[in-house]
């Protein structure tokens, strides 16, 4: 069965170039940086490398930060519309998310846990109820999550103005 655009097909593309050939290409672990750059039609350049223990540059963009920065933005995102159609006013949204990654001792890993940690302003203590109930719609419609093979977990707070 072919996949209809008008099924809310969506696809992306990026480039990624690497920028960190220090003049000997990968002849050696030690001797090449791990710098990339990210670029996005139309949208600021992103200064990418790998984390600090992998040889990276730690005033980058690394791929964990990416992805936890992703399932952060998506829920946030999700969150905001659930809010709207249960008729809740979100005044202030601030996520501290945090994820664990495990190496294997293989050269791989992954991650296996991300704890979002939204505190969450309403307009009126009437709609704390629905904004904390808010969270599991904003759970099932994000996309990033939904893509993941961990679990994504939620410990949010809700409190309204002048409350």
């Amino acid at each position: 069965m072919a996949h209809s655009a008008a099924l809310g097909e969506h696809h992306y593309s990026l480039t990624s170039t690497w920028t960190g050939n220090s003049g000997t290409g990968t002849s050696g672990y030690r001797d090449y940086r791990r710098d990339v750059l990210l670029e996005v039609d139309g949208k600021p350049d992103i200064l990418a490398s790998s984390d600090k223990p992998f040889r990276g540059d730690a005033t980058r963009w690394n791929p964990e930060d990416l992805l936890l920065a992703s399932l952060s933005e998506c829920h946030l995102l999700s969150y905001l519309h659930a809010c709207v159609t249960a008729g809740v006013v979100v005044v202030s949204y601030r996520d501290s998310a945090s994820g664990m990654m495990r190496e294997n001792g293989a050269g791989g890993g992954a991650f296996v846990e991300v704890m979002l940690r939204p505190e969450v302003v309403v307009a009126d203590p009437s709609m704390i109820e629905a904004a904390e109930r808010a969270h599991a719609q904003a759970r099932e419609w994000c996309f990033i999550a939904n893509s993941m093979n961990f679990p994504v977990r939620h410990e949010a707070t809700v409190t309204a103005l002048g409350a």
